[in-house]
């Protein structure tokens, strides 16, 4: 019995030290993130002309609002492929995602122009200082017993003002 109530102690320990390791997001009024988005995903062996073989995938971009109290806007998702070349504005007017809501957006599995090195660069602001928003994109591809799927995670874009500016 002894054993137990001490490995569950250790156990409770590590765990604790775990949750204090994880690093706070600071509040902010605003930031630029970078998401990587895969319009298909090369895999398996070469064929004879050297190439992988290509599977196309569709991206659901999630923008969570993690705050409890605040409501922050997204005002800006540009949507770029591999070569850096601006695809779209998913945006077109300020978005407002309330306290705990979440703002999707959508790149079907057609969609192909933006190759294996698409991003995102997704601006956000708020009134108030308020909790980051998390922003992820689920990427499928689900053909009959064939399941392919990953999440991708935005970053922090350090800029000159903290947002990307619309042109």
């Amino acid at each position: 019995m002894k054993i137990i109530r001490l490995l569950w102690l250790i156990g409770a320990m590590c765990m604790t030290g775990l949750a204090i390791a994880e690093e706070v997001p600071a509040l902010s009024r605003g930031q630029t993130l970078y998401l990587p988005i895969y319009s298909h995903v090369w895999h398996g062996d070469l064929d004879k002309a050297g190439v992988p073989l290509k599977s196309l995938v569709s991206a659901l971009v999630s923008i969570r609002n993690t705050d409890l109290t605040r409501s922050i806007r997204v005002v800006s998702a540009r949507y770029y492929d591999t070569r850096g070349k601006l695809l779209n504005e998913y945006v077109s007017a300020s978005k407002t995602i309330a306290p705990m809501a979440t703002y999707e957006m959508y790149v079907e599995r057609k969609e192909s122009a933006g190759g294996s090195g698409a991003n995102f660069v997704i601006s956000w602001q708020a009134d108030v200082p308020a909790n980051p928003p998390i922003v992820e994109a689920l990427h499928a591809d689900i053909q009959g017993h064939r399941t392919l799927s990953f999440i991708t995670t935005a970053r922090l874009l350090n800029t000159e003002d903290g947002l990307v500016n619309k042109p």
